[in-house]
Order: structure tokens, then C-alpha cells, then sequence
């Protein structure tokens, strides 16, 4: 096999291209039309000292790396290599000589790049060399240098750092106290690929939005992620590129694993060819290394071949399907928070980062779903994922089938299911509509679900086809066709499961080492019994703010992982200053167990948190005495005056008028039952409290802190230990999609480091 490699930044030098300006006269006359300068004065001659400003560097470059390449498919008589990668700039080199731009396309980019790339000021970088990755994170972190990031892995001794001009400046003393180790500054106006190219990252892909790419002819491995890119992630791809690290080392690695390969650097110097022969060199080393460490067993074939050193990057970790099918970069998403909390905002932020999140629609009436809804699919482009949050209503059925009329009329394709125990007709018909067999003869339906659920029952519900009696219900109704009630036996009822352990709001306390291989076995029983095409998937949410969480996840075979209670305390969610204050405060005890008020009468329980509030004590309360009396009359004077004066704050009489109010309008059977009924009375005015508290919270009353109710798990206080000293402590710095690739870059880096000891062990 056959790679060519194309050159980036650092790799310009005047004089380059002195034998191809004349060659390709027709495509230097094309360029100068569009700089507005002469390109090959620039190179040859550099007359006003512009060839390593970066507005110019990038033109340059591409140029002289394009027409390197096209002289070398006039040499090859037009022979295309394997596969192609890129440094930096060269990706869009790669790009090119892939198909997915003309020359002409590919120049107007990086001129665009280049300027924007100019524009940012007050960073710096620098080199370090002879340190491994591991150890520099780890200096970082011990001398607080949180603004400083890795910006390429360019050889396993060879690692760029990117941040603050100053923490630039005063990290090398840090690094130099160790032999062997060299910092050597760099020569840059900018802290590029870090977090600080994120402003201009959101310009430029705007700017790449109005490009027509064509298809990708030959595999392009892209600087995010080492792997080749996908046709749809094309703009995600060039516009992450910006503030991510180049994995250049992995890129050449997973090259290397694909079997004997050849690489040529097509482009001005021999950059290239000198890290890759370094990293060649590094890997045989290793592989020699583990070939004469390895202790033969009795039972092991001895001629096998040894166990390679672990490369887990943070986008080989999870399901390659599940981020396929979602068009997302990592196997990680948010999950829907009630009220909106988890909002139309931080739906849209997840999904520009090329990842998902699910909007809360829970306890949120028609118009303001609906408005969600149109806000999400405004700004977002129909390659950036977003879910919809579809909550099960036991007391009112027609609430879910008119959330499932808005979810089919917007075409809003992904749903997260919760809090079912039995699926209902309005998710069967979701589920159903559109069904239809594939070229290859496949059922599959437009409408993914992902079920998060806790109890194996109900996984057996969603890991089964929908149940005869609803379809037999739908179809004589008229909702559904016969041949989508034929296809659907070959299908099941959702595509994804979440198994959802100990959390926020509710929860029924399971843990995640027995939940999630019970039902992954389960999972493999149902795939084996109904012989789906298709494998369902099975991620796990619940507990996970941290690396070490998400990583166990992982390890016990989740597909991917869903987040919750981390994501409330960023400023994306919708949710009070004041709340937020709270929850950047919570350690990991600092939760505790309160009655669901909307399953009250049940018993059902949710997490909250409990750090300063009195919510959770007043809330149980309630709920004893409705277990203990049989209405409010029954109840001491005494507590009856605390419960109205203290927790309410208003007359019992007060609450039930407001509650009539609500619910003669939606539920007007609930009224009327208890006007019969003096429990169900009790009920519905103990149940207004846990509204009102919710209530409370998201406004931020300050006057009645004390009863807010905060769904919260133990998860929050664990990432803010992890966070606690860095920029991210404080949680106005806390954006969604930066927690994201924090959280599953520093899993990756874990995975590696415990394997490596595993091994070596």
C-alpha cells in the first residue's frame, strides 16, 4: 500500500516551488486572480518578508503542496495512492488529491483559514521534545498550567503545546528541570489547534457551510481523530481541526496496522518523512520490547503474536455504528433534563460540536416544545444531530400522542425514551411510521429511539417487536398501515438502550457493574430469539462525571455513555444562577432521596440534592403523612400550620384553587375524583409543592432557597473534585461540548494508562 502525505505550517521556505511555477502556468495565473498577489514572487523572491506570516503561510503552502501533487500523477501516469493524510494545513492538501475539492475550491479555504487563523492574538507555542504525552499533561496539571493544551502529537517525542502567552513563557522552566527534555518556543503569533481557536471556528465553518464538497475517492485520515473521515463529516472535520490536537502519531499508526505501507511526503522539505520514520522506529521498538517480555503460558500458542501496546484514542472508544448512525464524533450525549433544563441552547451547542443532545420536554406544554423544536432545527444543519426527550405520562395518555403528532410533523428523527414500564400506542406508531425495507431487503425505520431505562423487564419490552395489541389497536384505527405492522416484526422497538444506574431525578438506586452486563446478555438473548439484522446498542448514564466513571462504563462493554447532572451546571442549561452556584459546590454526599412527584402516590423516589435545602426532608415528610392519614383533616393542627406556613407559604385552600385552575383545563377527571375523594385531594395539594419547588429553583427565589428541588446524583460532586483548580471550577467557564471532549479525551488518555499497567503487570 501506497500513502502520500502533505506537508504543513513550518514546512515553508522561500525558493519552494521554483520548478513548478512555470509548469502549471494556468493554475499560478488562477491563483494570483484570487490572492491578489503574485504567488510565485512570494515564494521565489519573499520580497516584503511575508511567506511565514500565517495569512500567507497557508496559500503558499497549499499551492505549492497542490502542484507538487499534480506533477506527481503526471509522473505516475495518473496512479492514485491508497490512502492520503495531511498536517495541519496539508489536510486540505489530502482533500484535494481526494476529490472532495478542485484546486481552485481547496485555495479559497486555506486563504480563508489563513486570515482568520491571523486574526488571533496573545497565544503562543512551544515544542517540547523527549517527554512523553503522559508527562506533560501531568506537569501541566501539577504546576496548575490549565491554559495550556496539546496541540499536535506530532512524534511520541515530539509534542507541541498551545495556551497563554505567559504560561507559555513560564512552563519552560517546569520542563527544563528535566534531562533530556528540550522546550523550545515556537515562532507564532497564536495558540493554534487549543481552545482558543474556538471563536474563529465557528466563522469559518459558516464559511464552509456554503462550499459544495464532492465525493472522497480514496481514504482521507483525518488530524481529529486518525481515521478516515466520513463523507457527511467533512465540515465538522475541517472546522474541529482548528481547536483540536493533531493526532498525527495515531494517524500514522492506524496507517501502519493496516499492513505494509509506503509513505511519500508530496511538498516542499522532508518534515513528514522524518516523524514517520521516528514513529515507525518507535512502534517496532515497542513491539520488539513486548515480544521479548512476554512470558509464554502452558495454554498460549507461543507462536501467536504479542500483545500490541494499547492505542485507544477518544474516537475508537464505543460503537462505530452508534456514532454513525447519529453522525457524531464521539459515542457520548447528554440526556434530556425536565423543564427544559437540558435546553434548546445546549442542544444546539452539542450538535455543532458534532455530538447530540436531548432537549427536556418533560412537564413543558405544546408551544414551548414546539418552539424548541423550531430554534433547534434553525440552527443546525441537517448533518448536526439533536434528539427530542419523550417522557411516559401514566394520567395522561393524550399528552404523549399530541407530543408525538408535534415530534412527526417537524420530522424530528431521534427521540430519548424514559420513565416507560410498558410501551404505548402513541411510541409504537412514532416507531412504525415510515418503516420500510432497505436496497439490501433490511426493515429500518427513520425514527430511532433510544430507551433509558433501569429494570431488565422493561429492557425486554423495548428489546422486543411492538406488542400485538397496539398494532392490532393502530391498524384498526387507521394510524397505521398493515405493511408496517408486517415489518414490524422484524424490528424492535428501540435501536439504542441506556441502561441507567444510580442518577439524577429518577432513579431506582441500580449500580452500573451488575445492571449493565445483565442486560447486555439480555440484549444478545433478544438479538439471538428475534434474529435482527441490526445489533441494538447499550450505552449507560448514571454516575458518569468523570473519566475514571466513563472509562468503567467502557470497560463493562457500553457502546456509549449518556451524561445528566454534569450538564445542568453549565451555562448552556436553563436553569437559575443560583442553582447553578449551588451545584459547583456539591461533593459527592451531598445528594439525597425525595418522593417523584409527578409517580407521588407510588412512592417512586428521585435524587436530589440536599447540601443547604430542605426540600428533601420536607418532601418525605409530605409523603408520610399521606401514607399515614387518610385526608387533611386527619392531620394535627400543629403540623397542618408548619406545613402551610413553612413549606407553602400559602393556605391549603390557596393551593388547591391554583391546582383546580390547572387542571380543569387538561385533567378536569382528577378534579372530580376528588372532590369524592379526600385522599386524592390530600394528594393533589402535596403534589403542587413539588411543582411550586421545581418552580422555585429554576427562577432562583432567593427568599425561599430552601425549598428548592434540585434533581441532582452524585455524579456533579465527583466532577467537580476532578475540575476543582482548573479554569473549569467555576461554572460560568462550563460549556457542554468542551465537558464532552474534556470528559472523553482524558477517558481515552486513562484507558491507555491502565491497560499499559495491566500489561506490564
Amino acid at each position: 500500500m501506497t500513502t502520500w502525505v502533505f506537508p504543513g505550517q513550518g514546512s515553508q521556505n522561500k525558493g519552494m516551488g521554483a520548478n513548478l511555477f512555470n509548469e502549471f502556468s494556468d493554475l499560478v495565473a488562477k491563483s494570483d486572480d484570487i490572492l491578489g498577489y503574485s504567488i510565485k514572487t512570494l515564494c521565489l523572491e519573499d520580497p516584503h518578508r511575508q511567506l511565514n506570516k500565517t495569512q500567507y503561510t497557508q496559500p503558499a503552502l497549499y499551492i505549492v503542496n497542490a502542484l507538487s501533487y499534480f506533477k506527481k500523477l503526471r509522473e505516475t501516469n495518473g496512479k492514485q495512492p491508497d490512502f492520503v493524510a495531511g498536517h495541519s494545513l496539508g489536510e486540505y492538501n489530502a482533500l484535494l488529491a481526494t476529490g472532495g475539492v478542485d484546486f481552485v475550491t481547496g485555495l479559497k479555504l486555506v486563504k480563508k483559514r489563513g486570515e482568520l487563523m491571523s486574526r488571533a492574538k496573545e497565544g503562543a507555542m512551544a515544542a517540547v521534545l523527549n517527554c512523553s504525552a503522559e508527562k506533560i499533561r501531568e506537569i501541566l496539571k501539577e504546576n496548575e498550567l490549565s491554559t495550556i493544551d496539546v496541540a499536535n502529537y506530532n512524534a511520541p517525542a515530539q509534542i507541541v503545546i498551545s495556551g497563554s502567552k505567559d504560561d507559555i513563557n513560564r512552563a519552560a522552566a517546569f520542563f527544563e528541570k528535566f534531562d533530556k527534555v528540550r522546550y523550545i518556543p515556537l515562532n507564532v503569533s497564536a495558540a493554534f489547534h487549543s481552545r482558543y481557536m474556538r471563536p474563529i471556528q465557528k466563522e469559518f465553518e459558516e464559511f464552509l457551510k456554503e462550499i459544495r464538497f464532492s465525493e472522497l475517492k480514496i481514504p482521507l485520515i483525518a488530524n481529529i481523530h486518525a481515521r478516515p473521515y466520513l463523507q457527511s463529516d467533512i465540515i465538522s472535520n475541517l472546522a474541529t481541526q482548528l481547536s483540536q490536537p493533531v493526532q498525527w502519531v495515531n494517524s500514522i499508526r492506524y496507517l501502519i496496522d493496516r499492513g505494509e505501507n509506503t509513505f511519500e511526503e508530496i511538498g516542499p522539505g522532508d518534515v513528514l518523512t522524518k516523524l514517520i520514520i521516528g514513529i515507525r522506529r518507535e512502534t517496532l521498538a515497542i513491539a520488539n520490547h513486548e515480544l521479548a517480555t512476554s512470558k509464554p503460558s502452558k495454554s498460549i500458542n507461543t507462536q501467536t503474536a504479542p500483545i500490541s501496546k494499547p492505542n485507544i484514542t477518544v474516537h475508537s472508544i464505543g460503537n462505530q455504528s452508534f456514532k454513525e448512525d447519529y453522525g457524531l464524533k464521539y459515542a457520548y450525549v447528554t440526556g434530556a433534563m425536565v423543564k427544559g433544563i437540558a435546553s434548546k441552547a445546549l442542544v444546539v451547542k452539542m450538535g455543532k460540536a458534532g455530538l447530540m443532545g436531548y432537549f427536556g420536554t418533560g412537564g413543558l406544554k405544546l408551544p414551548l416544545i414546539e418552539e424548541a423544536i423550531q430554534f433547534i432545527q434553525r440552527e443546525l444543519n441537517e448533518n448536526q444531530a439533536y434528539g427530542m426527550n419523550f417522557l411516559h405520562n401514566l394520567d395522561n395518555p393524550q399528552q404523549e400522542e399530541d407530543t408525538i403528532d408535534l415530534f412527526l410533523k417537524y420530522g424530528v428523527t431521534n427521540i430519548e425514551a424514559s420513565a416507560f414500564i410498558q410501551v404505548t400506542p402513541a411510541l409504537v406508531r412514532y416507531r412504525l411510521k415510515g418503516l420500510r425495507r432497505d436496497a439490501e431487503g433490511k426493515v429500518f425505520s427513520i425514527h430511532k429511539v433510544l430507551a433509558k431505562l433501569s429494570r431488565p423487564e422493561v429492557a425486554q419490552v423495548f428489546l422486543s417487536p411492538p406488542p400485538a395489541g397496539i398494532l392490532k389497536k393502530l391498524l384498526q384505527t387507521q394510524q397505521i398501515s398493515q405493511e408496517e405492522v408486517t415489518l414490524s416484526k422484524a424490528m424492535p422497538m428501540a435501536d439504542d438502550i441506556c441502561v441507567e444506574a444510580d442518577s439524577g431525578g429518577h432513579t431506582d438506586r441500580g449500580i452500573i457493574s451488575v445492571l449493565l452486563p445483565s442486560i447486555i446478555r439480555q440484549r444478545d438473548e433478544m438479538m439471538k430469539k428475534y434474529q435482527y439484522t441490526k445489533t441494538i446498542r447499550v450505552g449507560a448514564a448514571g454516575g458518569i462525571g468523570t473519566p475514571e466513571a466513563a472509562a468503567t462504563a467502557f470497560i463493562l462493554g457500553a457502546d456509549f455513555v449518556l451524561t445528566g447532572s454534569i450538564n445542568q451546571c453549565t451555562v448552556e442549561a436553563d436553569t437559575s444562577h443560583t442553582v447553578k452556584d449551588i451545584l459547583q459546590t456539591l461533593n459527592v454526599q451531598d445528594t439525597d432521596y425525595a418522593p417523584a412527584g409527578d409517580m407521588f402516590e407510588l412512592g417512586a423516589k428521585v435524587q436530589v440534592v440536599r447540601k443547604g435545602l430542605f426540600f428533601p426532608a420536607r418532601a418525605n415528610k409530605l409523603y408520610d403523612l399521606y401514607r399515614q392519614y387518610y385526608s387533611l383533616e386527619e392531620i394535627d393542627e400543629k403540623t397542618k400550620k408548619q406545613i402551610q406556613e413553612k413549606y407553602f407559604q400559602r393556605s391549603f385552600d390557596e393551593v388547591y384553587e391554583e391546582t383546580k385552575a390547572h387542571y380543569s383545563k387538561t385533567q378536569p377527571d382528577l378534579i372530580e375524583k376528588a372532590k369524592h375523594n379526600p385522599k386524592q385531594k390530600m394528594a393533589l395539594i402535596f403534589k403542587w409543592y413539588f411543582v411550586h419547588s421545581m418552580r422555585l429553583a429554576r427562577q432562583g427565589h432567593l427568599e425561599q432557597k430552601v425549598n428548592y428541588q434540585i434533581h441532582c446524583g452524585s455524579a456533579m460532586g465527583a466532577f467537580n473534585q476532578w475540575v476543582k483548580g482548573t479554569a473549569l471550577e467555576n461554572w460560568q467557564n462550563r460549556h457542554v461540548d468542551e465537558i464532552a471532549e474534556k470528559l472523553m479525551q482524558e477517558t481515552s488518555t486513562l484507558l491507555n494508562q491502565r491497560f499499559k499497567t495491566f500489561l506490564n503487570n
